[in-house]
This record gives structure tokens, sequence and C-alpha cells, in this order.
């Protein structure tokens, strides 16, 4: 996930979507004028497995919403996510707890943790006390690193570490305050948490093992933290892999948008691919992505980008072309056609495997005019952040889809994970 902020009026807060630097993505935002958006039509979208919110959930499911939240944000996913003192019944639900496909681990803010809930901190092996400053493209979330018991429905991740975000542990790394903006509370990131559930275990993995890497993890004594390298099974995690079962990925279910816009919506995130009857592979496409970094390739209008993800997490389609305006300074992060265009494009995994997808693209200027309040708004596209070659699958290509994330080294019906699949 990515973040990238604008000053569009009519949505409550700064439109973003948040990126982590780790996997790429995202962006949001857009302002002008521009014809109304009777003019637009629903995305056009090849689906072959789609969701119902209407479905019972199972025990490996959990409701995910997609609603105004707690900024007015659109296109934001959210699951409720219970956290307890490790081995006790000393619990707190967090609701509005951003689910994202692009990162990996669970991060929540001190802020939402009752004294009650109290959770050991993260020790290496020299008892170096753990904290973290998580990066995005243009800003950081920052604090230790906890151990926690996660539930997310009826699923149990035990003593798994995850990032308390809080401004005021220790203090704030000099490297780490320089990458960016603070998003360090709920309303500067428009969420009261994130739940990475890519296709990754640890937030870091290996690149954090063999050496300190600036800006990342530290050790931290009082006021003083040192960046530090830190073993792959001590770093923040993704909960998946440390469930007792149903722990090889996930399937993000969210049903078809009917109209430009819609108020609300609900749909659910189901544990496990092809071990419970409700979360077959079925014929869903497989695109196996990159091992090291989680990306695939996307050819649209004879431009191939590299770097693309699958990002719940963002906002919107991100990638750069000249063939679409963007809105005008200062909401220039999202396009603003004349009127809705409709494009395609080609998906690549790093198996070969070719997907092709239809989708269109709104004026988002037009859409907040006519529909400022809705929180779901499948027509937003932008130019993307940071490089040219990325290209953002953000949540409007999760809409009328089940999307799936096989965790790396686990096995499923469709292969051993990373991949995606749809």
């Amino acid at each position: 996930m990515r973040h990238s902020q604008s000053l569009l009026r009519l949505w409550i807060a700064a439109i973003f979507a948040l990126l982590l630097a780790a996997c790429g993505g995202g962006g949001g935002g857009g302002s002008s004028s521009s014809p109304s958006t009777s003019n637009a039509s629903a995305p056009t979208q090849s689906v072959t497995n789609t969701s119902s919110s209407t479905q019972v959930l199972a025990a490996n499911a959990v409701a995910v919403t997609v609603d105004s939240g707690i900024s007015g944000v659109p296109n934001m996913p959210f699951v409720s996510v219970t956290i307890c003192t490790p081995g006790t019944a000393q619990c707190q639900t967090i609701d509005h707890v951003l689910v994202d496909t692009g990162s990996w681990g669970l991060r929540v803010f001190a802020s939402q943790l009752p004294s009650s809930v109290a959770l050991p901190q993260q020790q290496d092996a020299s008892g170096n006390l753990l904290a973290e400053c998580m990066q995005f493209f243009d800003g950081y979330t920052w604090g230790s690193v906890r151990l926690a018991d996660v539930q997310i429905g009826s699923e149990k991740a035990a003593s798994l570490p995850i990032q308390v975000i809080d401004p005021n542990y220790s203090a704030v790394p000099a490297n780490c305050s320089s990458v960016g903006a603070a998003r360090n509370t709920p309303t500067s990131l428009a969420a009261n948490g994130i739940l990475g559930i890519g296709v990754f275990k640890h937030d870091c993995g290996a690149n954090c093992v063999g050496q300190a890497v600036p800006a990342t993890y530290y050790g931290c004594a009082g006021t003083a933290c040192t960046s530090i390298a830190v073993a792959e099974d001590l770093q923040v995690a993704n909960p998946i892999p440390y469930f007792p079962v149903d722990n090889n990925g996930s399937i993000l279910m969210l049903p078809a948008v009917g109209s430009n816009s819609e108020v609300a919506l609900t749909g659910q995130l189901v544990f496990g691919i092809g071990t419970q009857s409700n979360n077959a592979i079925g014929n869903a496409q497989v695109i196996a992505v990159s091992p090291s970094n989680g990306t695939f390739s996307t050819v649209q209008n004879g431009t191939t980008y590299t770097n693309s993800i699958m990002d719940s997490g963002s906002t919107g389609l991100f990638f750069e072309t000249a063939a679409l305006p963007t809105c005008s300074s200062p909401n220039n992060s999202y396009y603003c056609p004349v009127s809705t265009e409709q494009l395609s494009a080609l998906i690549e995994g790093v198996n070969g495997t070719t997907s092709s997808v239809s989708f269109d693209v709104g004026n988002a200027t037009a859409l907040s005019q006519a529909s400022g309040s809705d929180a779901v708004m499948p027509l937003l596209a932008g130019p993307a952040f940071v490089t040219s070659a990325i290209f953002d699958w953000g949540l409007p290509f999760f809409y009328g889809r089940n999307v799936y994330a096989a965790v790396e080294q686990q096995a499923t019906p469709g292969g051993t994970g990373p991949y995606i699949a749809y």
C-alpha cells in the first residue's frame, strides 16, 4: 500500500491509499470541473468468480465493509480485529482496520488498546527491545513491536509480532522521521490499523536479517534507538500463515457495483485456499508473482508495467499514461477524462499465465461532485506514484471478483505461493 494525499474538498479528508515501501502501489485524490457523472457507466469487468454480500459467514470468514470509515475516504475495505494479551482473555476488538493485500503484517494504534490489554515487547537474542519505522512513499508509522494473540473471525494467531503505532514511544529516530509525514494517528492514516495479508510472511524478510536496514527496525533503550538487523521470526508478521488451519492464503470477496458509486457495501474475507468448501480455487486464473517483491507485469496500451501489484489498500487503479488527463492541481492524483473511458490491459504472471482485464476510468471530480458521500467508487484511477513502472490494481479491481492471495512457501491446490488469482 502506499500513501498519496490530495485536497478533494467533497471528500472529508485527504484521499489517499496506503502503500508500504516494501510492496509498491496506491495513490489517490482528484479535483477540477468536468461533465456530470451522468456520462459515466459502471466498469465492465470480465468476472469468473463473483461474490455475494448475502452469503452466510463460515467459521473461516469475516465480514468486510467498504464504508465512510473514520475519515470519509472512498474505496477502503475494513475488517474488525481482536487483540489479546497473549494467553489471556484480556482483549480489545478494533474496528475499521484496513484490509491490505499489498502489504504484510498487522499494525494498530496504541490509542486503541486499553491498559488492560498489556502486550509484551518483542526482544531479540541480545535483549534489544524492538521498534519499527514502517516507511510509506510519503510518510511513516512508528512504534514498538509487540506480541499479541490476534483473532480475526474464528481464526487465531498466537503471540504474533505486530506493530503498535505510537508517536510517544521512545524518540522517533531522525532517519525515520525524515522519510515524510507522520501517519501515527487514526485520522492521518484514515483507519484504526492495517491488516497486511499479502503474499509474504513478514514485512521485511531476509532483507533485514543479514544487516541493519536504515529506517526499518531498531533496538531501543530509553530514548535512544539504533538500527539493527532482525531475525525473520521476530519481525512484524502476516497473521494468516500462523493460523493453526486455513493458513495458506486468503480470498477477498466483494460484490459487483451496479452503478458509478454506492454508499457502502459488504463482502467477506475468507481464510485458506482449498482448505474448506467455501475457498476452493475453482477455475480462477493463477498469476504467479515474483518471490522477492510480489510483483507481476501488466501491458496496457502498448506499455509494459513490470512492477505491477494487486493492492486492496489503494483507493484506485494507478498507472502512468498519456492517454488520460489528470485532474487540475492541487487535486491531480486522479484522472479526469471528459467522459468515462473504457480500457483494457493484459496481466502476466512470472509463470507465463496471462489474463485480459477490461476496466473503466471516470472523471474523479465529476464523480465526487455527484456522489461525494459515497464510499464505493469503482471508476477511480490516477497516475502512478514514484515510478512509471508501477501498475497498481487497487480496490476498484476487486469489485465483483474473488481475489486470492497465496502466501509464500505454502502449498495450495493452485500451486505453492506466492501468487495471486482471480
